[in-house]
C-alpha cells in the first residue's frame, strides 16, 4: 500500500475504533497521535485542518481531499506519521495486518484489481 493510502487507511480505522467503547487506549492513543503530528504538518494550512477533522466524521466525502493535502504537505516522506499510521493499523485492525493474509499472484494482463476487505469497485472496461 502506498504511503498516502496507508496513513488514510490508518486514520479511518482509528476513528472507528476511537468511536468504540472496546477500543484500547494503546489505539485511541495511536489515533490522537497520528492525528496531531498530521495536524502539525498542516500547520499553516487551515483548510487542511478543517478536512482532517471532516474526515473523522465523513470519511467518504473528505478521503480525496485529504489525499491531497497529505500529498501537498509531503506526508509520505514524513517517516514518524508513516510509521504512527503503520502502527495504528496493526492495533487497529491486527487480523489484516498480519502477514499473508492477502496472496496475489498476477499472471498476465490485469484490469480493475482490488484487494482488501469491504470494498466497492464500479469499472468500465471499453
Amino acid at each position: 500500500m502506498e504511503p498516502i493510502s496507508m496513513i488514510i487507511a490508518a486514520l479511518g480505522a482509528g476513528a472507528i475504533a476511537a468511536t468504540k467503547d472496546t477500543a484500547g487506549t494503546a489505539v485511541k492513543d495511536a489515533y490522537q497521535g497520528l492525528k496531531t503530528l498530521i495536524k502539525k504538518k498542516f500547520e499553516s494550512e487551515p483548510k487542511a485542518q478543517m478536512v482532517l477533522e471532516e474526515h473523522e466524521t465523513d470519511p467518504e466525502t473528505y478521503e480525496a481531499p485529504l489525499k491531497k493535502k497529505l500529498a501537498e504537505a509531503g506526508a509520505e516522506k514524513d517517516a514518524e506519521i508513516i510509521k504512527l499510521a503503520q502502527e495504528l493499523l496493526k492495533q487497529a485492525k491486527p487480523d489484516e495486518s498480519a502477514a499473508g493474509k492477502y496472496n496475489t499472484v498476477f499472471q498476465g494482463e490485469v484490469k480493475g484489481i482490488q484487494v482488501g476487505d469491504h470494498n466497492k469497485q464500479e469499472n468500465t472496461f471499453g
